[in-house]
């Protein structure tokens, strides 16, 4: 069972999934299974991980856990026909989307002040400020921004290409000269204190930057910084990327431009695979759910 979850996460990466996740819960299905004995999958062994109290944290969404079974099961049933594949509603409530935090540019500069003074290590501190003003400023995932190595910054013309990006969808993301010149200065910084590497952003050991050690280094800083202290939960890292949007649509509507016709050129600035992926930022804020709304009324006028 193990060679064809290899086969299955092979098919589908070929497709463009990154399936990290479901890669994780299906590795973890497979040797509960083959810790079992079993020899097929049944809705019983199905039941049995989905539903199982006594995951780890990081894993306790039913939903999620189905849904990666489910794709699994489905590959394996045109394999070996005793593969059971459970129903699609077999989880019906779907947890709701957590509304993002908006950051405000005051609270970009208190994370990065709380960020250059709560790390250990001065170069520490440096690569976390670094890390957050330029998914700030670019709306960038945070993979991404991790993900770049020093020659992927055309340092003349204010341009940063993006590979490994979602869907395997690589895209120029164009900053400003002031966003290149800080980067320019770390990475000036961080080759003082060791070899130069291919990778931009490093570990004190010289290692790249790991997801799980930045997202724990950036909720200190938050944390730290008192941002979003009066709301339900935490700002998130991944809410960088949410005001970006949100603040280059009330950018563009504020100034009286047609963001119907400009929303494709942010939608591949973000990566997304489709504008209507983009559209959901539209209802992030009251102010920007007025523009819209306000824009559709003036539309519905000429038709009418």
């Amino acid at each position: 069972m193990e060679a064809a979850l290899g086969d299955y996460l092979g098919l589908r990466r070929a497709l463009g999934h990154k399936l990290d996740e479901h890669e994780r819960q299906l590795t973890r299905f497979v040797a509960r299974l083959d810790a079992a004995g079993a020899t097929f999958v049944s809705m019983a062994g199905t039941l049995a991980f989905v539903f199982d109290p006594d995951l780890d944290p990081a894993s306790s969404n039913p939903a999620k856990r189905l849904m990666a079974v489910r794709g699994f099961t489905r590959y394996l049933s045109a394999i070996d026909p005793r593969t059971e594949v459970p129903p699609a509603g077999l989880v019906s409530c779907r947890p709701s989307r957590r509304a993002p935090y908006l950051f405000s540019d005051e609270d970009v500069a208190a994370v990065v002040r709380a960020a250059r003074a709560s790390a250990s290590f001065a170069f520490r501190a440096e690569t976390l400020a670094s890390l957050v003003v330029l998914l700030a400023v670019t709306g960038m995932r945070v993979g991404e921004a991790l993900r770049v190595d020093c020659c992927d910054v055309d340092w003349d013309q204010a341009v940063i290409k993006v590979r490994g990006a979602k869907f395997g969808k690589g895209r120029d993301v164009v900053v400003s000269g002031s966003t290149v010149d800080a980067l320019a200065s770390y990475r000036s910084r961080r080759d003082s204190r060791r070899p130069a590497t291919a990778r931009l952003f490093v570990s004190l050991a010289g290692t790249p930057v790991i997801y799980s050690g930045f997202s724990l280094a950036f909720r200190q800083a938050v944390l730290a910084a008192g941002v979003g202290a009066e709301g339900p939960a935490r700002p998130r890292v991944h809410d960088l990327r949410h005001s970006f949007a949100v603040r280059t649509l009330l950018g563009w509507y504020r100034a009286g431009l047609d963001v119907e016709a400009l929303l494709p050129r942010l939608s591949t600035y973000l990566g997304h695979r489709e504008p209507r992926f983009t559209y959901r930022y539209l209802t992030a804020t009251p102010e920007l759910l007025g523009h819209a709304a306000a824009r559709l009324e003036a539309t519905q006028a000429v038709i009418r």
